[in-house]
């Protein structure tokens, strides 16, 4: 790999890390990587922390604690649970009933009867009444139905956006330890570098090295050092990106990970444990919109069979002459279904169930697909990290440190000492590379592997 090619891998924006393959924590242990039966209620579980910590050090299980509190994306999907439990409490409400009072022949000549020309005894005819509209056909039930589905997907929502953000600050952390990586690697190579100018410049002195070959060890130390300032301009932009997750007004990237890539590399992957009926957050979710879609269409389905409005009554109407009768009055009324059967309502309801279903099965693809893209992206990462590690690694160092004390002899020539040297740089920085990307097969495996039961759900408050 080329010094040009070196740049080009550093100035990867932040926000790509964050979301990439190079960035994601390895040495998660099992409870937290893949969630088995924990009680829905530590998902709402207030969280010790909700600043940077003070001494500047921060650890990945902060940053998770701190953006499971404020991450403003997981917020919006708490509040819809509690948009949904509305809905749910309107569903379950009766209609109101309705109260009337009507006077009639207010006005009219002679208005006094026998009993007196006072308002009550006047002629005046009143009624008084009470209406109240009955749901028939299994409306109310219908419109409970979808309620409950729809606090059931609100959940498993807040669920899935929780999966998500853990994913997405895990990599974000990492892409700053790797940035960092980067840039002691590329630190150390500087030195190396150092190092071979002086000896350059000693055999310069002494007439066994030309003035240009001095002059392009001292350009390689330059370069070197400038891709360092890069990778450390990456690790601010990375840390930012970490805090923007962790929901800071004021992300300035001013802290330092206290763990590394190599602690981080130092758990082995087990496969999760299977859970009956469990299911990933999203095809919970999708599995709700469906159950509520359909009580949707039933609601509409519903709603062409007339609902009956029932009225009691009480008339006042003092005669002119006699005492005056009070007369109790009982009466039913319901629209006449003639030109409007709510057709157009049950055929959008019908398309929604549709849609819904074909959602069911992507999102259930979609599940499938990413463990077995997780898999095979750990299979490889895996195997490349090994190998850098046990082969390529040790034998670029040993390698590099012949041709420079060579070099030094001056039984080397500087083409084959910068060649070297450009070599181990590269293989020291794909092997951090290959960390990361272990690590982030690691991550993809534990949310692609979240699964969760309606059980888990329903006991969410």
């Amino acid at each position: 790999m080329s010094s040009q090619r070196n740049l080009r891998l550093l100035f990867i924006p932040a926000e790509k890390w964050a979301v990439g393959s190079i960035g994601v924590l390895l040495c998660m242990t099992l409870s937290g990587a893949f969630p088995q039966a924990a009680p829905a209620q530590a998902a709402l579980a207030p969280v010790a922390s909700n600043t940077l910590p003070s001494i500047g050090l921060l650890t990945l299980a902060q940053a998770k604690e701190i953006a499971f509190e404020k991450n403003w994306d997981l917020l919006a999907a708490k509040s819809g649970i509690d948009a949904a439990t509305g809905q749910l409490i309107v569903a379950k409400e009766f209609p109101n009933p309705i109260a009337s009072i009507n006077t009639y022949k207010v006005g009219t000549y002679e208005a006094a009867t026998t009993q007196g020309n006072s308002i009550w005894h006047r002629s005046y005819d009143t009624i008084a009444a009470v209406s109240q509209l009955i749901e028939i056909g299994g409306k109310r039930h219908d419109r409970q139905v979808a309620g409950r589905a729809g606090v059931l997907g609100a959940r498993a929502r807040f669920y899935d956006a929780k999966r998500t953000l853990d994913q997405g600050v895990t990599k974000a952390y990492v892409a700053a330890l790797l940035a960092v990586e980067n840039a002691r690697v590329l630190g150390e190579s500087a030195a190396y570098m150092r190092r071979e100018a002086d000896v350059a410049e000693a055999r310069f002195k002494a007439g066994d090295l030309d003035e240009s070959d001095l002059e392009q060890i001292l350009i390689g130390v330059e370069q070197y050092e400038l891709q360092q300032k890069a990778a450390e301009a990456a690790a601010a932009q990375a840390r930012i990106a970490v805090e923007i997750l962790m929901g800071l007004n004021k992300p300035q990237g001013n802290w330092k990970a206290a763990d590394t890539l190599d602690e981080m590399n130092s758990n082995a992957l087990a496969a999760p444990a299977a859970r009956a009926g469990a299911e990933r957050p999203d095809v919970l979710a999708a599995e709700a919109d469906l159950r509520g879609g359909k009580a949707q269409l039933q609601l509409q389905r519903a709603i062409r069979i007339p609902d009956p409005t029932i009225s009691l009554g009480v008339e006042h109407d003092p005669p002119s002459g006699g005492p005056p009768v009070d007369t109790f009055n009982i009466g039913i009324s319901f629209p006449l279904p003639l030109w409007n059967l709510n057709g157009g309502n049950i055929k959008t309801a019908q398309a929604a169930v549709d849609q819904f279903a074909l959602a069911l099965h992507k999102a259930r693809a979609q599940a499938a697909a990413d463990v077995a893209d997780a898999e095979v992206e750990y299979k490889e990462a895996i195997g490349r990290l090994k190998r850098y590690r046990e082969q390529i690694k040790p034998q670029s160092a040993k390698s590099r440190e012949s041709v420079a004390y060579a070099f030094e002899k001056g039984g080397a020539t500087l083409v084959d000492l910068l060649e070297a040297e450009r070599t181990d740089n590269d293989v020291r920085i794909a092997t951090a590379q290959a960390t990361s990307d272990t690590a982030s097969a690691v991550a993809d495996m534990a949310a692609a592997y979240t699964a969760l039961t309606e059980l888990d759900l329903h006991s969410l408050k």
